[in-house]
């Protein structure tokens, strides 16, 4: 069962953000700190670990073998997943993904995919009948808010840390590993809207409060490659203009962080 705020509780957050105040003293479009972690699972073929705050995020990256859909029989398969446990948060129950595992996992999804950060015409085997597929496995150890650009934040690195697995496949058809093929890096940023205040990185008593949610991807051609609005308030034209400008800045700062944390070239 979900847990619910206390209306004293609820009130103390509402006259904080209304005096231009966070509960843990930010500026209303400021990161927690943040530490990211490529190659954290020696068992993985790609990993990283991302502490956003007290939230906590594993990004695991697996590769097989498989074949291509009908529609796009040149290029390799990339799927996305997110595990939710109870021992993560109160919040989670155990069993099948829920919603918001679900909504996670295609946030994610949905900003390295559409981007083209992978090239997946390079993980091609055989035209029509063999092709590398991309598991992207995102495990949350502790939940403190905005799960997005922490989980985002981690499958980018991953996948940049992430190696094609060729020796250990016959039907990969060569003989060694090479680097997955990285065309463009892309970052995240949830904002939350409480009332009418804007802010960045909510942690979770925050989220319990807040009435829209906005996450804008980014990539280092400043182009945006995903937007995805979550709850049921809204936001205004100009705030969304606020949010976009904010996350391209944001970005880009965060995209030197992770690049910085990873070896290598031409991305």
């Amino acid at each position: 069962m979900k847990e619910i705020l206390s209306n004293i509780t609820k009130d103390y957050l509402h006259r904080l953000l209304k005096e231009g105040k966070r509960i843990d003293g930010r500026d209303m479009l400021e990161y927690r700190d943040i530490k990211i972690e490529p190659d954290w699972a020696s068992s993985a073929e790609g990993s990283a670990r991302v502490k956003l705050g007290e939230t906590d995020v594993i990004v695991g990256i697996k590769m097989d073998v498989g074949e291509p859909f009908p529609d796009t029989p040149n290029q390799g398969v990339l799927t996305t997943s997110a595990e939710l446990i109870p021992m993560a948060s109160p919040e989670y129950e155990s069993g099948p993904p829920g919603e918001d595992a679900t909504e996670l996992a295609r946030v994610v999804d949905r900003g390295i995919r559409e981007s083209g950060a992978v090239d997946t015409t390079k993980l091609c085997i055989e035209e029509g009948e063999k092709v590398w597929v991309i598991f992207i496995d995102i495990h949350v150890l502790d939940f403190d808010g905005n799960l997005f650009d922490a989980a985002g934040i981690g499958a980018m690195t991953a996948l940049l840390d992430g190696t094609v697995p060729a020796s250990d496949f016959e039907e990969a058809e060569k003989e060694e590993d090479f680097p997955l093929p990285i065309e463009h890096v892309v970052v995240p940023t949830t904002f939350t809207k409480i009332k009418d205040q804007i802010i960045l990185d909510s942690v979770l008593e925050e989220e319990k409060i807040a009435d829209a949610r906005l996450t804008v991807t980014f990539n280092e051609e400043d182009e945006i490659v995903a937007m995805q609005k979550g709850l049921r308030g809204v936001f205004e034209y100009e705030d969304t203009l606020e949010c976009i400008q904010k996350s391209k800045e944001i970005g880009a700062e965060m995209r030197e962080r992770i690049l910085d944390k990873v070896d290598r070239e031409n991305i």
